[in-house]
């Protein structure tokens, strides 16, 4: 598997909530390379497992999918006698 890449655009978006974020909750004011460095460090930290749980919940709802699918088509089988 290779690794996720975004935009410069939403790494932006990501550094900037981060700051924000940082800022409010902890009172830590930190520059954009700092930032970023940070961001990075949760990608490849704790990334994985974010990506996991939304894989799971992706399979989850193909696998409902998927009943609902049968038991349709299980309903339009015509009798045989």
């Amino acid at each position: 598997m290779s690794d996720i890449t975004f935009s410069r655009e939403q790494t932006s978006q990501m550094v900037h909530k981060l700051q924000k974020y940082l800022q409010a909750e902890l009172d830590i004011e930190i520059g954009d390379f700092d930032a970023e460095f940070l961001l990075d460090f949760f990608a490849k930290e704790l990334g994985a497992h974010f990506y996991n749980q939304g894989m799971a919940d992706a399979l989850r709802v193909v696998e409902e999918k998927t009943e609902d699918l049968v038991d349709t088509l299980t309903w339009l089988q015509k009798p045989v006698d």
